[in-house]
């Protein structure tokens, strides 16, 4: 029995003090300091757009605060570490992967470094550090160069100084855990578990081809089978750091309301766990769900989570647990030794990054309209179609592609020009694009996938031409309006052959879009970034697409 969030010992802690030797009736409670962060996504420069917070003037309106990089990052952990005699740097996850151009050009081993040079010393591993597959994580885990590009840096990659753990993801060949399930480390005598572990659901949302071999176990269950191995190890005081999150409807600091994925996994996890730190959602949250503090630090490294705990030296238990998370704001100072990484990365990387692409009329925004389809969406969709039209490229008739994949807007600044690296921020993961003979059914039956999970649809965007309708109030499997399905000013034949384009991620399945797999003549063609660059050096300025390619009743 033990409390939480609160200071004020058990009735059995006190007894527990009085019935010990002197010594530790005197000794005072075990101040750790956690510092936490989350879907860091390789942020090394501040966001667009910093982070949105409450006005502390007037709690109704909203505000937008300058925020992150990684050179005001390492400052403010230096600032929330000092005076403190026992510190843990944590991360829940997706601290690579969908990563702007200056890390995601090397695969993102600037962004390993530099949180390894920040001090981070454990993280789980997320959804997105598997955008590349197993090996490739093992590699950033380890160091190396890359099997295919070789070495890019300005240096030999050494791998991560901190220790990735994913406790339910194990590989099908052996039975093991491709990393470990957790780590104890001691401060000032009493063990802290850190268990480390991603969402279940990590196959549908990276290429099914690089987890193949490996089953992604439920989370609570994972935990829970751990405990009593960490109590026979001694351990009292156990974190889980997990790539899960919720979905709040308060401030950065509030906890209003949170629903969403982590609520049940919380509730479902045994009593022995005292603190929780999530991700995933990119949102920020301060919270007690079932007895037990929850956090999260909104995403692309705008916040640093400081979570203060009370260890008591009798049971070595959590018997306090309080968090603030805490903006790092571009006026703090810089730190040198991470501007001298982003330089030398920046030196190799620029000549590309700057590289003119084009320009826009007005931003390109990837939010979606109530029917799931945005502008920006529409507009690399024509580009994946014009890249695949001309019959020795593929002879496409429609592309799709998934909302997932467009990760930034594409802004306006000053004359409207746009550079590489802002294209490349809309499409980071470099898929490679495929062209496949899909019949009309398999088209409408492919679409029905779109609410595969009905909690979270992924509304495919689609190219110019194509069209249809979906009715909210149908239920699952025939929301798609089949006579609503046209092309070119014609209905969808049903059993009539389309060729259709679209990334290699959705090829073989991803997002669930399992239908897919059944395509036939699959053809290879450019990456997505390179069609989209083509399109704007063909047709800048770029407008917004109109909105009417999906349409969606009731």
């Amino acid at each position: 029995m033990r409390t939480r969030l609160t200071p004020i010992f058990t009735a059995l802690t006190i007894l527990a003090a009085l019935a010990a030797p002197s010594h530790a009736q005197t000794a005072a409670p075990v101040e750790l300091r956690l510092l936490a962060i989350n879907d860091f996504h390789g942020y090394l420069r501040p966001p667009p757009g910093g982070i949105e917070i409450a006005d502390p003037a007037e709690k109704t309106r909203k505000i937008t605060v300058e925020a992150g990089g990684a050179e005001h990052m390492a400052t403010l952990v230096g600032q929330l570490r000092e005076g403190r005699r026992n510190t843990v740097f944590v991360a829940a996850g997706d601290l690579i992967g969908a990563s702007p151009f200056l890390s995601a050009m090397f695969h993102d081993e600037p962004t390993i470094e530099a949180l390894s040079k920040m001090g981070l010393d454990i993280s789980a591993v997320g959804n997105h550090e598997f955008d590349e597959g197993k090996d490739e994580l093992l590699r950033m885990q380890h160091g190396g160069c890359h099997p295919v590009d070789n070495c890019l840096g300005p240096h030999p990659f050494t791998g991560a100084k901190f220790r990735y753990l994913a406790a339910s993801t194990f590989d099908r060949r052996t039975g093991k855990t491709v990393f470990p399930a957790y780590e104890i480390r001691g401060f000032d005598g009493i063990p802290v578990a850190f268990i480390g572990l991603t969402l279940k659901g990590t196959p549908g949302l990276v290429s099914p081809v690089g987890v193949a071999d490996l089953e992604f176990r439920d989370e609570a269950e994972t935990v829970n089978a751990l405990i009593p191995e960490l109590r026979a190890r001694g351990v009292e005081a156990i974190v889980v750091l997990i790539h899960e999150g919720g979905l709040p409807t308060g401030d950065l600091n509030d906890c209003p309301g949170i629903s969403g994925p982590i609520v049940d996994i919380v509730g479902k996890f045994d009593k022995a766990i005292d603190v929780v730190v999530t991700g995933h959602t990119h949102r920020a949250y301060v919270c007690e769900i079932d007895g037990r503090l929850v956090t999260s630090g909104d995403k692309y490294g705008t916040l640093v989570t400081a979570i203060d705990l009370r260890l008591d030296p009798v049971t070595r238990d959590v018997v306090n647990a309080s968090a603030d998370n805490t903006i790092v704001r571009t006026t703090l100072a810089k730190s040198e030794e991470q501007s001298a990484l982003i330089e030398s990365y920046d030196r190799l990387a620029a000549p590309i990054a700057n590289r003119p692409a084009g320009a826009v009329k007005e931003t390109l925004s990837r939010m979606p309209n109530p029917a799931g389809e945005s502008s920006l969406g529409g507009i690399i969709a024509d580009a994946q179609l014009a890249a695949t039209r001309a019959s020795a490229n593929g002879g496409a008739d429609i592309a799709f592609t998934n909302p997932g994949g467009v990760r930034a807007d594409i802004a306006q600044r000053g004359d409207g020009s746009v550079t590489y690296a802002d294209l490349f921020a809309s499409q980071p993961f470099r898929n490679q694009l495929v062209t496949l003979t899909l019949t009309g059914k398999q088209i409408k039956d492919m679409l029905e996938q779109q609410w595969r999970d009905p909690k979270r649809p992924r509304i495919l965007q689609v190219s110019n031409g194509f069209s249809y309708a979906w009715d909210a109030t149908r239920p699952d499997g025939a929301r798609i309006l089949a006579e609503r399905m046209s092309l070119n000013g014609k209905p969808l034949d049903p059993a009539a052959s389309y060729r259709v384009t679209v990334n290699n991620f959705l090829s073989v399945g991803g997002d669930g879009f399992t239908v897919l797999t059944q395509g036939t003549a699959p053809q290879t063609g450019v990456y997505d970034i390179d069609a989209l660059q083509a399109y704007f050096q063909a047709n800048s300025p770029v407008g917004p697409t109109a909105l009417d390619r999906i349409v969606r009743i009731n």
